[in-house]
Parts: structure tokens; sequence; C-alpha cells
């Protein structure tokens, strides 16, 4: 990992993907992929194709242009140095036994807001730093984590170290040490028997399956049924779509439901924490290079067995037409399901007759009474509170901390350095209300949205994403 002087007073950063000697070029020449759209090649160059990476994000340049970045300069598999002095000797990342809740609006960004506040990082635990600090900084959802009953739980030792020396120091103070993350980094590294967790970077699911499931115990997050076959659950949903898909510059809602319908998969009930991670095409292309946050998930036409509101006259559904999901001429959602009037209507259309329609099981408190009035048919949604990113295997996230529109804080717990080898990483907290102005723009500018125009970090919001967090406050009261 380098950086490069691009312009005066402006750094490039990347990794090295090819080093060597080219023909008419005097010494050691080196390919790197940037972090950003500041390149020329996609690693051709004169013809030749020396490494490979997306379009205008390669450079070359000679081996001694290049200085070693400075947010990362332990290497990734070496053992970690002492943090004695890597905390700036803070205590504000001491034990805290209080029961302290998440912070919301004026209070997050009160004890948030700075240098040297959200989670400290040390040795490639940005994954395990960025989910943290996106579950549980402004959010109650998986609070659950933290309070089952120690006498349940073989490994009380590791819920006391997240509650006590990570959540509830960053909720009170807004700064958790890197001894306190190195701690709990030790402790799952002995139970998983996977002397990597304390040195090397891991994927953020990886982490949360592992305390969720194999330490914690949790119940798992989702219940997802296939057609005919029986319940399986997870944690974390990974998006399967096929790799040539109509859509260019899709939105969250528009990946899930393609996904769903993809894999003919349903909810089989509603969660209360929803973790959706992108889809991606091999180790290290994104299939899209922009993908739009949905800050409102509607997964009513997810759910198996829930009462649907016919696509066409609104009235109770009983019938779905999995061959009209691409039809975008009889509603904007992927979903097509009809009363029986509208599904007999709408397969009249010559290019309709041969479709198959399937039954839904439609509950017995909304089966339509002659003379009576149908009830309302409810919408089943959850709300965007975090955003998990990843650029050149540095995690950082977005935080939603208020209901407004503008609330949105950007937390990188490596965001600078202090000293070199034995210095420390300076973690930061800031405010992007710069955000909200891109999510309500309508698509079609978004879609000619050049990353490099926009302010701020937004860019990194929409061409970055790697994992996004949902949650849905109402079953959170129940599990």
């Amino acid at each position: 990992m380098v950086q490069i002087q691009y312009k005066e007073g402006e750094m490039a950063h990347g990794i090295i993907r090819w080093m060597g000697n080219i023909p008419h070029m005097e010494g050691t020449m080196v390919g790197v992929e940037l972090d950003e759209d500041k390149g020329c090649t996609d690693g051709n160059l004169q013809n030749h194709q020396y490494f490979v990476c997306p379009p205008k994000r390669g450079l070359f340049v000679k081996l001694r242009a290049c200085r070693p970045d400075t947010r990362f300069l332990i290497s990734r598999d070496a053992e970690p140095k002492p943090l004695a002095h890597q905390t700036h000797n803070r205590e504000d990342g001491a034990k805290v036994t209080e029961k302290i809740p998440p912070l919301q609006g004026s209070a997050a960004v009160d004890v948030l807001l700075g240098r040297m506040k959200g989670i400290q990082g040390h040795c490639n635990s940005c994954y395990m730093d960025a989910a943290l600090f996106s579950l549980f900084s402004c959010s109650s959802v998986l609070d659950s984590l933290l309070f089952k009953p120690s006498s349940c739980l073989p490994d009380g030792h590791i819920q006391r170290i997240l509650r006590e020396n990570i959540v509830y120091p960053l909720r009170k103070t807004g700064f958790v040490s890197a001894n306190s993350v190195m701690m709990l980094r030790q402790q799952l590294m002995e139970e998983s028997q996977c002397p990597s967790f304390t040195t090397s970077e891991k994927d953020p699911e990886e982490f949360l399956n592992l305390i969720m499931h194999r330490i914690l115990g949790m119940e798992p997050l989702l219940k997802l049924q296939c057609e005919g076959q029986k319940v399986q659950d997870c944690y974390c949903y990974q998006i399967f779509i096929e790799q040539q898909s109509a859509v260019t510059v899709p939105t969250v809602q528009q990946l899930l439901e393609y996904s769903f319908h993809h894999s003919n998969l349903k909810l089989a009930e509603i969660p209360s924490c929803f973790i959706i991670q992108t889809p991606r095409f091999g180790k290290e292309y994104k299939m899209f290079s922009k993908i739009i946050p949905s800050l409102e998930l509607d997964i009513t036409d997810l759910l198996q067995d829930s009462p649907r509101e016919c696509v066409v006259c609104g009235d109770l559904a009983t019938q779905e037409c999995r061959e009209c999901f691409k039809n975008i001429i009889l509603s904007d959602s992927g979903f097509k399901q009809y009363c029986d009037v509208c599904a007999k209507q709408v397969h009249l259309h010559q290019s309709r007759t041969s479709h198959k329609l399937s039954p839904l099981r439609v509950p017995v408190g909304f089966k339509q009474e002659k003379d009576k009035r149908p009830p309302p048919i409810p919408r089943e949604t959850l709300e965007l509170f975090g955003v998990l990113c990843i650029e050149t295997s540095h995690y950082v996230s977005f935080v939603k901390y208020s209901p407004e529109k503008g609330s949105w804080m950007f937390f990188d717990s490596m965001a600078d350095r202090y000293g070199s080898v034995d210095g420390y990483n300076i973690p930061e907290v800031t405010l992007c209300p710069e955000v909200a102005t891109y999510l309500a723009a309508p698509v079609k500018d978004l879609s000619s949205q050049n990353p490099r125009d926009m302010k701020g970090v937004a860019k990194r919001l929409f061409c970055d994403a790697y994992m996004y967090m949902y949650q849905s406050k109402r079953m959170a009261l129940y599990k």
C-alpha cells in the first residue's frame, strides 16, 4: 500500500499491482491501482496488459516515487506492536459498567464528533471498528447481544468486553482505545482457534457470524424460505443477481427484490435487523459503479403468507405471477400480485396468456366479506441506520444519527496517524450532510454524476458500499 504525490498538496493512495522494467523507460517501474479515479489506464500500457484494474484506476510511476501509505504502516501479517503509546494517553476508553443507551440527535454530535473519536484502529482492525461503530453507536437494535444472561453463555467474558470495554465507552465518551478492541480480538482468536484474528484483515460478515452465532449464541436475524423447502437461518444476506442486469444504477430495494426473485426466496418472518451485502463479481470487482441506498426498505412483498396489495387496483391480492416481475408497465415494483379480477384482465394480453400464476395464502383476518370494506393492508418497512464501505482493503462507515434527512456522520478508525511504526492511528468522526442532497436527487441525475465531482465523502457511500444495515424499531421490542 503506497501513496504518491498526485498534485501539489494532494496525495493519491493505492496498491502496487505490478513491478518490473518497461521498454524505453529507465529504472524500476510499478503499476499502481488507485483508490479513486485519478489514473489514466486499466493496467494497459503501450498495448501490453501489465495488470488488471477498473478504468482510470491504474497508474504507472517509478518505484522511487512511491512512499508507504501512512494509514497502514504495519504490515498485514506482522505481529502487532505494543499499544502502550498508541492510545494518546487517553483514559476515555476505560471500562464502563453502567448501562448507556445509544446516542441520538444532538447528543450523538456532542459525544462522537471530532478527531480521536470513535473506535481507534490498529493492525488491520478497520473491518471490526467500522462494524461495531455502525451497529452500536446510534442504534439499539442488536443490544440483546450485550444483555443475554451470562448463565446461558459459555463465553460471558467476551460479552462483558463487548459491552463494558467497547459499546458503553463509545456511547459515554465517544472514544474506544485500540487496547479495548485488541482485548476482543484476542478472545476471538482463542475461541475460533484462528491466530490471524489479531493480525489480519477479515470480512465484516465473518466477524459478525462468529460473534453472534458461535460465541454469543444469538438467534438468527433472518429466516428465509424457498418454495417447498425448510426455513433457513442466517445472520447476513448476500445479494445474488444475474451479472447482466438491466438496471445500471440500482437502489438497494431493487437489488433485494431482484435477488429474492432470482433465488425464489421469501422472508418467513419480519426481521428486527436486516444486514445486506452488496453483489460482487469475483473478489475485487463491483457489479455496479454506483448503488443508491434506500432509506426505507419495503419488505411487504418479500414476506411469506403476509397480506399484499394488488398492484393494479390496490385491493387484497390473491395471486402472484413470477413471470410479470420485470414488467415495469404494470408497476414500478418488481413483485407482481393481483386480485382475482385484475389477474384475469392482465393475463388476457397476448404476451401474458402463457404465464402461470400462483395462489397466495390470505390470512384469515384479511379475507374480504361481502358488503364489508376490507381492512387496510399494512406495509412492513425497515429503516437504514448504517452503511459499511470498502476502498482498497480499508473499511469505513456511515451512520444515521437522527431521523432528519441530513443527519449522517462518517467514521474512519484510521483517518490519520501520529508517528511512524511506533506511533498510533487517529480515528475521526465527521458530519456529512451533503449525503442527503445526493440521496434526494433523481436517479437520472445520479446516473450521470461523475463520482470525482461529488462533494465531501458522498462518493464513498454511493460507489464503495459493502454492507447495508436496516432495522425495524417495532420488531426490536420483541427480538
